[in-house]
């Protein structure tokens, strides 16, 4: 593995003729970094990376049944090949990323998790995001991210003690989080521990206030567009934003009573 990451930027989208919010995003990132390669895969240029890689990655990645968990594999799959960043199309910077480039793996601080495996199992009381990341090329951790997606993919078995505690109307949202997204990319990182001495999580400051969620550090925001689920039924929202706010509460309570967001065996670094 190379000693630093990369300055190389990918993004993906269905076209590359973006919308302008969308371009807005890719060229704030290009201005930002003048001197980072940029490269864009559209659906046929994934396609053509997917082709290339070993078989079980394809055959897997043409088996998922949403294509944002293809997408989510194939974001793990490009950085962990050629190393660089990755960021979604609803990201925007508002700095450089050079002094990110002394790290070998970088990823965001999500949000307080729900997940009461993670919590109870793991002891782990955060999740980590997938919209914006960075790598050395071949870094262990995300290797092991890509083969627990292959793994959830074969074994529903292994993902169902992330799902029990949710309600079964939202599980189908939920199955996507914890087969390809943030909560399968947690969960890699709190059984992984000697995997993540050198991962790096860029931590908020008061990681309790829901303003300082989903930011890439202080480097930049993510919008949280999740036009990938498309737009619920307002009955269905309603009972979504009712379930959620009970079960904030609780782990609220239960992470105060503990005093802690993570268990000690774990030597991921935090900035």
């Amino acid at each position: 593995m190379s000693e630093s990451i990369p300055k190389r930027i990918v993004q993906t989208g269905k076209s590359s003729d973006l919308r302008p919010r969308d371009a807005a995003s890719a060229a704030g990132l290009q201005s930002l970094n003048p001197d980072f390669d940029y490269a864009f895969f559209d659906d046929s240029a994934v396609t053509s990376f997917i082709d290339r890689q070993d078989s079980v990655y394809r055959e897997a990645f043409r088996s998922f049944p949403f294509p944002i968990q293809r997408f989510d594999f194939f974001r793990y799959l490009a950085i962990y090949e050629s190393g660089g960043f990755y960021f979604d199309l609803d990201v925007f910077l508002g700095r450089p990323l050079a002094p990110l480039l002394s790290q070998r793996c970088v990823f965001s601080f999500e949000e307080l998790t729900l997940n009461r495996y993670l919590w109870e199992k793991h002891g782990l009381a955060f999740e980590i995001g997938n919209y914006a990341f960075g790598s050395v090329p071949r870094h262990p951790f995300l290797k092991a991210v890509i083969d627990n997606c292959v793994r959830a993919l074969r074994d529903p078995a292994w993902v169902r003690p992330m799902l029990v505690a949710v309600p079964r109307l939202f599980r189908s949202d939920y199955a996507v989080f914890n087969t390809t997204g943030p909560g399968l990319l947690t969960r890699t990182l709190a059984e992984n521990p000697h995997l993540t001495r050198d991962v790096t999580i860029l931590m908020p400051s008061d990681p309790g206030n829901q303003a300082h969620w989903h930011n890439f550090g202080t480097y930049g925001i993510h919008l949280m567009e999740h036009t990938w689920r498309g737009t619920p039924h307002p009955v269905r929202k309603r009972l979504f934003a009712l379930w959620r706010r009970r079960s904030d509460r609780r782990m609220r309570e239960e992470i105060a009573a503990r005093g802690t967001l993570m268990p000690p065996d774990h030597t991921f670094c935090c900035a």
